[in-house]
């Protein structure tokens, strides 16, 4: 089993401080956990593997990302940096990248112009483009038989789907179809968030996370719903998910990074502890 990462992510909104990180439970009531240089610097020094930065409100608002702030956690850090919202054209990851960003995260953009993402991985390289996909389970399996269903948790029948704009519209397309047309367009990774999970500490999506890492050649960061350690150990055995990427357990001090790899390689999953 190859090395699993711990990522913790750093959702930002802007406001009169210049941006601060927030929390909430399915992208809604959001609560402020901080500044995002400090805990930035917090995680880095705690032997995080990687930081995903998400402007989270910057497509929604129709502007584009906050380069001062990840100019100054690139400053800070000396761990990979993702950083996504409001990118929508090869233009702007370029700013991104020059601002200390070493991956960037398309999301909304991506939907909107699937070929952006192919633009973006000729250019800058696949290693380079992350596409994120938030989803949302849907029931209504009768009316969509073109849909990939999957069986949950308690045997219920749903299909997953994909929704933009920090999850405020949803698409009508199907994750599973979604995901493998964004490898075929060369993205390096994909940014799996279940929005029925995200902010609840109920774990992972584990269906869809494990269906994708299934399916899918790239790795899968499997991204909501975090409470525990033992969270992130079934979402790497039962979901076969490469990444884990968490928010409130880390950012409101109930567990560090390293107590969440400490509790994974106790149960033999491969993680780097840094001394």
């Amino acid at each position: 089993m190859l090395t699993k990462r711990i990522i913790p992510c750093l959702d930002v909104t802007l406001d009169a401080a210049g941006g601060t990180v927030v929390k909430g439970v399915e992208f809604v009531d959001l609560k402020k956990a901080g500044d995002p240089v400090d805990l930035a610097k917090r995680y880095n020094e705690q032997g995080a593997d990687e930081l995903v930065f998400l402007d989270i409100t910057a497509s929604h608002e129709g502007r584009s990302t906050m380069i001062d702030v990840i100019e100054r956690t690139a400053d800070e850090v000396f761990i990979p940096l993702t950083v996504g919202g409001g990118i929508n054209s090869v233009e702007d990851v370029r700013q991104i990248l020059r601002a200390g960003a070493d991956k960037v995260s398309i999301n909304t953009a991506a939907v909107k112009n699937p070929v952006f993402i192919r633009e973006a991985s000729t250019i800058f390289g696949s290693q380079c483009i992350v596409t994120a996909i938030d989803c949302r389970r849907n029931l209504d399996v009768e009316n969509n038989q073109d849909k990939t269903i999957l069986e949950l948790e308690d045997g219920t029948l749903a299909w997953y789907e994909v929704v933009i704009y920090g999850g405020r519209e949803p698409t009508g397309l199907d994750t599973v179809q979604w995901a493998k047309k964004v490898e075929e367009l060369g993205s390096g990774e994909i940014l799996l968030t279940s929005m029925n999970r995200d902010g609840t500490y109920d774990g992972f999506d584990i269906p869809i996370t494990k269906k994708l890492s299934e399916e899918l050649d790239i790795p899968i960061i499997a991204s909501g719903g975090v409470g525990n350690p033992e969270h992130m150990y079934k979402g790497f055995v039962d979901g076969k998910a490469d990444a884990g990427l968490a928010a409130s357990i880390f950012h409101f001090g109930e567990y560090t990074v390293r107590d969440v790899k400490e509790a994974l390689k106790a149960k033999n999953i491969p993680v780097r502890l840094y001394s």
